[in-house]
């Protein structure tokens, strides 16, 4: 079977996706072991990185590479912002502060605004897909394990229910598919994909690092 764009994408970046899970960053947030601070600033740098992707993403949402994949819905900027107003309050911008991978990742999509923009959906499957993947799952635990009252704080996980992120899952896995279909592109957009996936690496080390996390 000849697999269509987001199923290349989910085959050939698996094993990236289960070792970011089995990162010490993650591995602690999906026990529920995650403390507020440390999870503010996994926000904090979160949302340079989709306020960077959205922009883009808008910036060519009328260019055919763009546009099957271009699903406001999703986006996820404003979510971060006020979930941090929620569960720290508006100091945030200057309390939290930016890790490095984070303004790597920033240069990266700015400079495929700029000059390759068929890219962008490479880096929107990375975070969107995951979001939706899991948002319910990580909503509970984070619920749970720092005391939030009703989902408080959560908006960045919060896609509707299972029934709802399902559909948004489809349509986007949909617009994958039909935003290219040569195998020249295909393999570009799953090289950058795991990029991306290898940057969120980074991520994940320097935020287990600057939140003193230990095995």
């Amino acid at each position: 079977m000849i697999l269509g764009l987001a199923g290349r994408l989910r085959a050939e970046t698996q094993t990236l996706h289960t070792r970011l899970e089995r990162s010490l960053y993650m591995a602690t947030l999906l026990k529920g072991q995650l403390g507020l601070r440390a999870y503010c600033l996994l926000l904090r740098n979160l949302h340079p990185v989709y306020s960077a992707l959205e922009s883009a993403l808008d910036a060519h949402a009328r260019e055919p590479s763009v546009a099957p994949l271009y699903l406001p819905r999703l986006f996820r900027a404003k979510a971060i912002a006020s979930d941090l107003d929620v569960l720290w309050g508006r100091a945030w911008h200057s309390e939290f502060f930016i890790l490095a991978p984070t303004t790597r990742y920033v240069e990266r999509l700015g400079s495929l605004s700029r000059s390759r923009p068929a890219l962008l959906g490479a880096h929107a499957y990375v975070r969107y897909l995951g979001d939706l993947s899991g948002g319910q799952l990580l909503k509970g635990i984070l619920s749970r394990g720092l005391n939030l009252a009703h989902g408080q704080g959560l908006s960045f996980l919060d896609f509707g229910d299972a029934a709802e992120s399902r559909l948004l899952a489809n349509a986007f896995r949909a617009g994958l598919d039909a935003a290219v279909t040569d195998e020249p592109s295909t393999q570009a957009l799953v090289d950058e994909a795991k990029m991306a996936f290898a940057i969120h690496g980074q991520l994940f080390d320097a935020l287990a690092e600057a939140t003193d996390l230990h095995q």
